[in-house]
């Protein structure tokens, strides 16, 4: 063992002193130059005291930290199974790739899936298909009686991704491909970059606790600097983040030696200083005032739909939310509901982990909470969290939503690899990264293209899948379409599975103590608190 340990050393010693004895004989002197270097390096390893492996193993202890350096590449390109989700597989990345590609994708043979596997889903069909829809025409109308200026948004759309943590070639990209496919892009928490404005695709500005782009020099909001950019006839809605999935609760910090000059006039923050999103908001401290809120960014917007966006937490928070509606009669026009499947922001490991509300769990309280008030025929509902797929939309479209937003699908439509280094400023690809040299290799025109492709293919499967259950439209499908396998003899619909309220059964008097007539006790319009 002990020969074992230190042979590499040995080796480079001896090596030393042989060719040391043949200088200065051209052979030699690399050789020389070489073994000198490892020799030097094996004895510093010997005497370090900070890594044992090290020092119990000179010179070859650094293969330690190689491999471990290259395992995530090892894994994904030799190991890694079809539907091995690391987040996304290969399977679901696969899919992406072709359909961005304009490639047949189609498969032969079967499905690689286990169908009498616990919690394997499916649609189930219709011996009278219908015929396939357009999926052009797959729009809703988001807007309500205090809007107006509706939007005719896609059922389908490019999720929050600020520039900043995305690169000026991909903003660039996903706006060119939402232009060409009229659909949405959501400029994330960053504000409206002039890559956002290139191509003039449709805008949905995300305003988080940070007031990016419309905020004082103090950090507050600032209604002038709000209302200059959002009456941009390019900004057809208004997105007030409260939380998002990937670190919900969660406050950012952008490091100073990062805030570039672009980033600094795109945010409004003074570079040579950290850039802080907080998290919490100052425009609002009570469900009531986030109520105002809403109405003052629709009035200084000229009537376009405002909304909010979280990730569903403690439910009494969000039962406040509904009851301040109730009272104050200010209804938003739209909610997203982000699943705490993550996103493609770096978080603490506990906060990807154990912290938030999965997608349809969220979707779920958020719909039937909107049921039970009263409310749901007067707000949209738009949902965010691992959708990659036709099924994934219908099924997400099924448990409430009334269009669906992805981002790291889109990023897959621009090439990413899930190389899983979005916070290094290293993407090999160019998506995630302010690296100019990187982000060069991503060519804006072929990958405008791809988003496009990525979102009329997967809508066309959508249409496809909708005509085989016998439906025309994505609003005719619901829960009793959609089905899930919960033991190797039991199939159940999700209509059996999951409890959905009947209207306005929050309001009665006489409603059953379950678990939204208890949390719905706890709510309070003038407090995030529990109530009393």
């Amino acid at each position: 063992m002990f020969l074992t340990r230190f042979t590499a050393l040995t080796i480079a010693i001896i090596t030393a002193i042989v060719s040391g004895y043949y200088l200065p004989n051209v052979w030699a002197i690399p050789l020389f130059i070489v073994a000198v270097c490892l020799t030097g390096v094996g004895l510093y390893d010997l005497a370090q005291p900070l890594h044992s492996v090290r020092r119990n193993y000179p010179i070859i202890g650094h293969l330690r930290w190689f491999f471990e350096e290259i395992r995530p590449e090892i894994r994904q390109y030799l190991i890694e199974g079809d539907q091995d989700k690391t987040p996304f597989s290969r399977s679901q990345r696969s899919l992406v790739y072709a359909r961005a590609k304009d490639e047949d994708s189609d498969r032969a043979f079967g499905t690689l899936l286990d169908v009498y596997q616990n919690g394997f889903e499916f649609i189930a069909h219709s011996v009278r298909p219908a015929p396939p829809a357009d999926p052009a025409k797959f729009r809703i109308r988001i807007g309500g009686d205090a809007c107006t200026r509706p939007y005719s948004a896609s059922i389908f759309n490019i999720s929050a991704m600020s520039f900043g943590s995305l690169s000026a070639n991909a903003i660039r990209a996903l706006n060119k491909g939402a232009a060409i496919g009229g659909f949405a892009h959501d400029t994330g928490e960053g504000s409206i970059s002039p890559y956002h404005r290139e191509f003039g695709g449709d805008l949905v500005w995300e305003i988080g606790s940070g007031y990016f782009g419309c905020r004082t020099a103090d950090g507050n909001f600032d209604p002038s600097r709000f209302e200059e950019q959002a009456r941009d006839s390019q900004v057809k809605m208004i997105e007030i983040k409260l939380s998002q999935g990937a670190k919900p609760g969660h406050g950012g910090i952008l490091p100073a030696r990062k805030v570039t000059l672009e980033i600094s006039q795109t945010r409004g923050v003074p570079m040579g200083e950290d850039c802080i999103s907080p998290s919490r908001h100052r425009a609002f401290s009570t469900p009531l005032e986030l109520m105002q809120f809403i109405s003052d960014l629709r009035r200084l917007s000229g009537g376009k739909p405002v909304g909010f966006k979280l990730c569903v937490g403690q439910p009494w928070e969000f039962m406040g939310m509904v009851k301040a509606m109730r009272e104050s009669a200010i209804v938003p026009d739209f909610i997203v509901v982000d699943g705490a499947e993550g996103g493609t922001g770096a978080s603490p490991l506990e906060f990807s982990d154990h912290l938030g509300m999965p997608l349809r769990e969220g979707l779920l309280f958020v719909h039937n909470t909107l049921v039970g008030a009263g409310l749901r025929n007067k707000i949209r509902i738009g949902a965010a969290g691992k959708i990659v797929s036709a099924f994934d939309i219908a099924a997400t479209l099924a448990l409430g939503a009334d269009w669906t937003n992805a981002g790291r699908g889109f990023m897959f439509a621009l090439g990413c690899l899930q190389s899983l280094t979005c916070h290094t400023n290293r993407c090999p690809v160019g998506v995630a990264t302010q690296d100019p040299l990187r982000q060069r290799a991503l060519a804006v025109p072929e990958k405008a293209e791809r988003v496009a492709n990525f979102h009329r293919n997967t809508l066309l499967a959508l249409s496809d899948m909708l005509a085989a259950a016998g439906l025309e439209h994505p609003t005719m499908i619901g829960p009793h379409h959609l089905v899930r396998r919960v033991s190797p003899t039991e199939v159940r619909m999700f209509s059996q599975l999951h409890t959905f309220l009947e209207e306005g059964h929050l309001l009665r008097k006489t409603r059953k103590q379950d678990f939204y007539s208890s949390a719905w006790s706890l709510a309070r319009p003038d407090s995030f608190s529990i109530g009393q």
